[in-house]
């Protein structure tokens, strides 16, 4: 399967902030979290030039953003629309943020919310917790961690 990943342009906000909410609904729903001031956070956040649209073949499949900070490459979002999931495309996404993460010798860092399913993923992928709240766990996965997929 060949995945690839392509900048992206304002035209494809409402194509990530479907699939944003089609992920994230049942995690909103059970943490009892206002809808409504989860979308206009989503508007705020979402930064095209640091957001790429994950493909496979000519098809658009799911989205990521990540930035590089001080601390190194932050994973904000990822999502893998729902019929091409457990196909592996999450798992090579992100071993290709940890390349070039690791390319330029940083960390990996993101935050997940505990009740997320994407977690088992990242604990795969080599992240170990650094300081939790009551909602997420933050993760960071140091440059040369061995992985273990």
């Amino acid at each position: 399967m060949q995945i690839t990943l392509r900048p992206t342009s304002t035209q494809d906000f409402e194509y990530c902030n479907r699939l944003y909410f089609a992920g994230m609904k049942k995690i909103i729903e059970e943490l009892n979290l206002d809808m409504a001031a989860q979308a206009v956070t989503f508007r705020e956040n979402w930064e095209a030039t640091q957001v790429r649209i994950i493909g496979v073949g000519s098809s658009d499949v799911g989205w990521l953003q990540s930035t590089m900070r001080d601390d190194g490459l932050f994973v904000a979002q990822l999502f893998v629309d729902g019929p091409f999931q457990r196909q592996g495309i999450g798992t090579e996404v992100m071993n290709r943020l940890i390349g070039e993460a690791a390319r330029l010798d940083q960390a990996v860092r993101l935050a997940v919310v505990k009740i997320n399913p994407a977690l088992r993923l990242y604990e795969r992928l080599g992240f170990h917790t650094a300081p939790e709240d009551a909602r997420k766990f933050y993760m960071k996965r140091d440059p040369g961690s061995a992985v273990s997929v």
